[in-house]
């Protein structure tokens, strides 16, 4: 009897274990597209984000010591506000790891490491990736989608700098919320323009 009940035991828990199995397939067969989605988004996000991780860490914060590509978007800003004034420079933080920008002889912004976009850069490339179909086309379309987004950011930043001069009471609104909707605004567009017109996803998709 004793012997009859623990088999019994053991062919109800396999059974369990076995119907699982079976829910887990169908789940994953359902929900096939979005879980290879997930796994490629993750995938490029991470080694990327460790990429750019490992690349910060030559650059000792202690000692106010700022990142090659954030001194080249404060630069090429500086360049941008040059066109619509000569009374504008750059210069080394003192006390920090940034750029400041001097605007008509006053100092209107910082420009860290954050300010330089290849995080948003680096989101917006992963989406683009998960939803890849042909790998030229998408390579073409993340290296056109980051040029792009990189002069938005620097065109961004002068602007910026210029409204913070003007407006200095409304900085906070500025900086934080209206000039960050433009850059994240145009990675929407950019994800939307993607799937529905050129990764020929909306196409190939079995309905």
């Amino acid at each position: 009897m004793f012997f009859l009940q623990k088999y019994l035991f053991y062919a109800i828990k396999k059974s369990i274990f076995l119907l699982k199995i079976h829910i887990l397939k169908n789940s994953f067969s359902q929900h096939k597209i979005f879980f290879t989605f997930l796994a490629k988004f993750l995938l490029f996000y991470i080694a990327f984000s460790a990429t750019y991780s490992l690349y910060l860490s030559q650059f000792d914060a202690k000692k106010n010591e700022l990142d090659g590509f954030t001194q080249l978007v404060a630069s090429q800003s500086v360049k941008i506000m040059s066109f619509f004034s000569e009374d504008v420079k750059m210069s080394p933080h003192e006390f920090q790891p940034a750029v400041q920008v001097i605007y008509n002889g006053k100092y209107v912004a910082r420009v860290v490491e954050g300010c330089n976009g290849l995080s948003v850069m680096i989101l917006f490339a992963a989406f683009i990736f998960a939803f890849s179909a042909q790998w030229k086309k998408t390579t073409l379309y993340i290296l056109i989608g980051i040029m792009l987004l990189h002069l938005l950011n620097c065109v961004r930043i002068a602007f910026l700098c210029f409204a913070l001069f003007h407006y200095k009471q409304y900085g906070v609104l500025l900086h934080g919320t209206i000039f960050p909707l433009i850059i994240y605004g145009a990675v929407f567009l950019l994800w939307i323009l993607w799937v529905t017109k050129f990764s020929g996803y909306v196409r190939t998709t079995p309905k």
